[in-house]
């Protein structure tokens, strides 16, 4: 059991550090809409094909066009942050009852 335990608490850091980096990434973009960057510049293209799978169901089940802003993000990043917390840190909790 000790491998197994090892197994998954490897994956939940690397989970962990993945969540990490798509907050910033949606941070980014959001940050990015404000100054309307160039969507033929390489790097907004790839913010937007890394976050738009994330953002895009988001906007479908909640009508943003009355608010006038875009909270999809926020969703997102406190979406991210409730995976984080429960997830992620189940799994270490299950990796060290394991060991």
């Amino acid at each position: 059991m000790y491998v197994l335990g090892n197994f998954i608490a490897a994956i939940a850091v690397i989970l962990g550090y993945i969540i990490s980096v798509l907050t910033w990434i949606i941070i980014i973009r959001a940050l990015l809409s404000w100054v309307n960057p160039d969507p033929y510049n390489m790097i907004v293209q790839i913010l937007h094909r890394v976050t738009e799978p994330i953002l895009a169901p988001i906007r479908r089940m909640i009508p943003m066009h009355n608010i006038g802003i875009d909270v999809s993000p926020i969703i997102a990043i406190l979406f991210l942050w409730f995976v984080k917390l429960f997830i992620v840190r189940t799994m270490i909790e299950l990796a060290v009852r394991l060991r």
